[in-house]
């Protein structure tokens, strides 16, 4: 019996008015309390579907689902979104989900003729190997389990870590029909020089939190994420539920944070529900350097046109540098963002896009689009 690798898949929905907040931060009238209340990803997708590909190494695994919205998002779902047009292939950063790309493709989706497909990656799961080639070969075998021998042209974007895969993606050929390249937020200089602080950085964030809306609030008020629409629908991919028993929470309790626990009465044991990270991102660092190392040089060898987005101009490395002056790629910085760029403004990240895609003839502006 064939041995075989089980992903997921979700799709994007068309833009329903007031689907999306205008602009990085929401307004609030004086005296008004911000909602960190969670939103459904049907609001911005509008399928998610489990694609089953061949394992490459003859390996049977299974992947751990978990419930988003009282439906089972997988590790490697995928989103669709849109039925013409070019696809736009999101690949999220790490410990992230495709849920990061959400408030970004409805609004995409009104700017420009396209599909669109957010997958989670390898790893957000029980799946532990996140070396590149695998993640690089995961991403080829959805294509090829999508669209078969014939894909459509496909845009590759990616975020953070996400960025760095698609770079590997692209250079390996694993798609054969790719128009270009968007890597947003990555860097190879800056990045390789943070991984030295990078468990430092894991190890400050709060371990659990009481509630998903404790979630939602941390990632706001300490700026991981600055646009609050996009923290309310992303935030459940990255964290999940679990169920302790209290006399089991005596190391854990004090570090949870403000926020309201959800207590129910068992026969004998009292319990309590909490939230804790999805993925442990510190047990992935053998990985790291192998996703950043020689990003610089591969990213301007990719033969096909490139976009590259940063949060800062002071990101950039000597041979990106050197590489913009060739007009090897077209760069656009978009200040008073945070890392995650395309949830803090993903207006300006959709705008920016759109406008690259429409200028290399890839797709077309929507009739009435005002751009």
């Amino acid at each position: 019996m064939e041995k075989q690798l089980h992903l997921n898949l979700l799709a994007s929905r068309p833009p329903m008015a007031g689907g999306f907040q205008s602009g990085s931060k929401m307004k609030m009238g004086p005296g008004r309390k911000r909602d960190f209340s969670p939103l459904p990803w049907s609001q911005y997708f509008e399928t998610m579907e489990d694609v089953v590909v061949e394992n490459e190494n003859g390996k049977d695994i299974s992947l751990t689902a978990v419930p988003v919205c009282k439906r089972k998002l997988s590790m490697n779902d995928t989103h669709f979104g849109g039925s013409h047009g070019p696809v736009l292939l999101l690949l999220h950063g790490g410990g992230h989900s495709a849920l990061s790309w959400a408030v970004f493709t409805a609004i995409t989706y009104s700017r420009i003729n396209c599909r669109v497909v957010a997958m989670d990656l390898r790893a957000h799961g029980r799946l532990q190997d996140t070396a590149s080639f695998y993640l690089c070969t995961d991403i080829g075998k959805v294509v090829e389990a999508l669209y078969g021998d014939n894909p459509p042209p496909i845009m590759l974007i990616g975020h953070s870590m996400g960025g760095a895969i698609a770079v590997h993606t692209a250079t390996a050929n694993h798609i054969p029909s790719l128009l270009g390249l968007c890597v947003i937020d990555v860097v190879e200089g800056t990045a390789m020089d943070a991984l030295n602080s990078m468990q430092n950085f894991l190890r400050s964030r709060p371990k659990t939190f009481k509630s998903l809306e404790n979630a939602i609030e941390w990632s706001v008020k300490s700026g991981q994420i600055r646009n609050i629409e996009s923290a309310r629908v992303s935030m459940g991919g990255q964290v999940k539920k679990c169920v302790w028993a209290l006399s089991s929470l005596s190391g854990v309790s004090n570090s949870i944070g403000e926020g309201i626990i959800e207590e129910e009465e068992d026969e004998e044991t009292k319990k309590e529900s909490i939230f804790t990270w999805r993925v442990e991102l510190s047990k992935t660092e053998k990985y790291w350097e192998g996703w950043f190392k020689g990003l610089s040089a591969l990213f301007l060898t990719t033969p096909v046109p490139k976009l590259l987005l940063l949060a800062g101009v002071d990101r950039l490395d000597k041979d990106l540098t050197i590489g913009q002056m060739q007009g090897k790629f077209q760069m656009q910085v978009l200040p008073q963002c945070g890392h995650a760029v395309h949830e803090d403004a993903p207006e300006k990240v959709a705008d920016a896009l759109a406008t690259f895609m429409v200028r290399h003839k890839f797709t077309e502006f929507k009739e009435g689009y005002l751009w």
